[in-house]
């Protein structure tokens, strides 16, 4: 957006500006999409350690959600993605050791919550239960430590899984 309008007032003709940023792509775990697959997209937003950043994503997203969330639980407060996931959220599918708060905090808007083990059972059945037009969204809103090294290693797994679909 910065680039965009310092070029407009360099007067870049609008054009020029279209099709610089129609060449832009995010940078890896951060809001990237990975696939479509039968007209569903995956989006590796790993980097999504924390509420705050969960909370943009799911903003972001402006069709039906199948979200893949959990891991390290520090105490988080969820209460403020309630409102976005009540609206967008289909099914919770929870990747972390210990999921307990943050299925009792999302249990009254959810009728689906699933807790897995491991990335490729998540994205498989995310995938089984992804209808068209809808997104699975990797953006965890929790630390990776407890099943991972760090946020990349997680969502490197996603990518794995999701490739092998």
């Amino acid at each position: 957006m910065a680039e965009g309008i310092a070029s407009r007032m360099l007067e870049v003709r609008k054009q020029h500006i279209k099709n610089s940023l129609g060449g832009f792509t995010n940078i890896a775990h951060r809001l990237e999409e990975v696939a479509v697959i039968r007209n569903v997209r995956f989006i590796n937003d790993s980097k999504a350690s924390n509420v705050n950043s969960a909370w943009y994503a799911l903003e972001s997203v402006h069709k039906p959600v199948i979200w893949l969330a959990g891991g390290l639980d520090n105490g988080n407060d969820y209460s403020p993605l309630i409102p976005l996931v009540s609206g967008k959220v289909r099914t919770l599918i929870c990747l972390g050791t210990d999921n307990s708060r943050i299925i009792a905090s999302f249990q009254p808007v959810l009728s689906e919550i699933l807790e897995v083990n491991d990335m490729h059972t998540a994205v498989t059945i995310a995938h089984e239960l992804a209808k068209p037009d809808s997104v699975v969204l990797l953006s965890p809103a929790c630390p990776s430590f407890d099943r991972y090294e760090n946020y990349a290693q997680r969502g490197d797994r996603f990518k794995q899984a999701v490739f092998q679909l």
